[in-house]
């Protein structure tokens, strides 16, 4: 287990965690390099912030926020992520995850275990341009967290980030096929590529034209940022 620490703390937010106010605790370091990643500082850098500072935010928000997010990089592979999930609930606060589903038992040990109430999964694309576009090799990992929280059905999103240039409408109707076929039911989120001017795999705005009309899916397809 690689020892990521905290990178930032997002103070407010009303849009990460649906319908609570929340707060953003980003942890630096991530197991994927994903080549859209608009946040190669977060990924590549090293924490700033530490577990007490951490704690010290959180027991000042009590009674001010109602829930905590923890993303990243990709939380579940801190150093002492569990107990770290543990004391934020003994605050009182909900919790959120987000998650690139490479970890399935930190996943299953959090949820058996009553540490989280909300899961965002990131579906980086079908088995064929996973490696590619993560240059990483955990797809059956993000199928094994995904069949997992099918399985207790778990309060869950699934998201992609789109890329036109990495996938295509056929890639994405391929990708809400593979969600169906194992169970999924929800909405499929897409997110439109950020643009920041920097990101892993040197991408500018995407060449190729992406429409979201020409999607196949037996899913409902939700837009974000497009």
């Amino acid at each position: 287990m690689q020892n990521f620490e905290i990178y930032h703390i997002t103070p407010f937010t009303m849009t990460d965690f649906p319908e609570r106010l929340s707060a953003i605790v980003w942890f630096a370091g991530c197991n994927m390099r994903c080549r859209y990643c608009y946040n190669p500082s977060v990924v590549r850098g090293e924490g700033k912030i530490s577990e007490d500072e951490l704690f010290a935010f959180l027991r000042s928000r009590v009674g001010k926020l109602e829930a905590v997010v923890f993303s990243g990089g990709e939380c579940t592979c801190a150093r002492g992520f569990m107990q770290i999930l543990q004391k934020t609930k003994n605050l009182g606060f909900e919790v959120k995850i987000d998650t690139n589903g490479s970890n399935p038992q930190i996943i299953q040990n959090a949820v058996n275990l009553g540490l989280v109430d909300f899961i965002s999964l990131d579906f980086k694309a079908h088995e064929a341009k996973f490696s590619f576009i993560t240059k990483s090799n955990f797809y059956e990992n993000f199928l094994q967290t995904l069949k997992f929280l099918l399985s207790i059905n778990f309060a869950f999103e699934v998201r992609t980030t789109v890329h036109s240039d990495l996938l295509s409408e056929s890639d994405i109707s391929q990708m809400a096929q593979i969600l169906c076929e194992q169970g999924y039911t929800g909405e499929y989120f897409l997110q439109n590529f950020l643009d920041t001017g920097e990101n892993l795999g040197d991408l500018g705005a995407p060449k190729q034209n992406f429409d979201p009309s020409k999607i196949i899916s037996p899913l409902k397809i939700s837009l974000r940022n497009f």
